[in-house]
């Protein structure tokens, strides 16, 4: 299964980073949303997780990927999974970043409950309502992003599709999330990867 997981991650192109090594912003913890009361560790290693993320991006779109990346971590900190977005690559509607990195950590872990793990999702941009429903199913527990979907739709032109309470529903359900980490440094990434061509891949209405 290693080598199998190992081949999935090499040929999406994910570059491994070290979290320490890359600048993480200063932006205030208040512009943070989050359903549950404020956890300044919690925050903070987002902060560094979501920066390294933002920073591969780049890279990953020159590869034909889409500005769009996600990690999951157990509750040990160790990574069990990172994928990006694979739409155009894979020419597969749903294989969005989180998706892609559920069933990584799925097919490794060798079950479709991932809730008995205590998994943390990480992610570049706030998820889509397609993402929104994969991770509920899952049992990922703990959700943290970048970019909230307005500024994705205005930077790109994404339909991230309509998500009302989504965090309310979330807490319901006793998934914790946190967003608008390193909202600064994700939504430059998105603007990079559109003045480069990058493909806007959704359906023609």
């Amino acid at each position: 299964m290693k080598m199998k997981i190992s081949r999935l991650i090499r040929n999406a192109g994910v570059l491994c980073i070290g979290l320490m090594s890359l600048p993480v912003s200063t932006s205030a913890s208040s512009d943070i949303v989050s359903n549950e009361k404020p956890d300044a560790a919690k925050i903070n290693r987002a902060r560094r997780i979501i920066a390294a993320l933002q920073h591969e991006l780049e890279d990953l779109s020159e590869r034909g990927n889409g500005p769009f990346l996600a990690s999951i971590y157990d509750a040990e900190g160790n990574l069990v999974a990172k994928m990006p977005n694979t739409v155009a690559l894979d020419k597969c509607s749903h294989n969005h970043a989180e998706m892609n990195a559920i069933r990584v950590a799925e097919e490794k872990l060798g079950t479709y409950d991932l809730g008995p793990f205590n998994l943390k999702l990480y992610t570049t941009s706030e998820p889509c309502s397609m993402c929104m429903g994969g991770i509920m199913w899952s049992g990922i527990r703990e959700v943290y992003y970048g970019v909230p979907s307005e500024s994705v739709e205005r930077i790109t032109g994404f339909d991230e599709g309509f998500k009302p309470g989504w965090l309310e529903e979330f807490k319901k359900r006793g998934i914790t999330v946190y967003g608008n980490i390193e909202r600064e440094l994700g939504e430059q990434a998105l603007r990079n990867y559109m003045e480069k061509g990058g493909t806007i891949y959704q359906p023609q209405r």
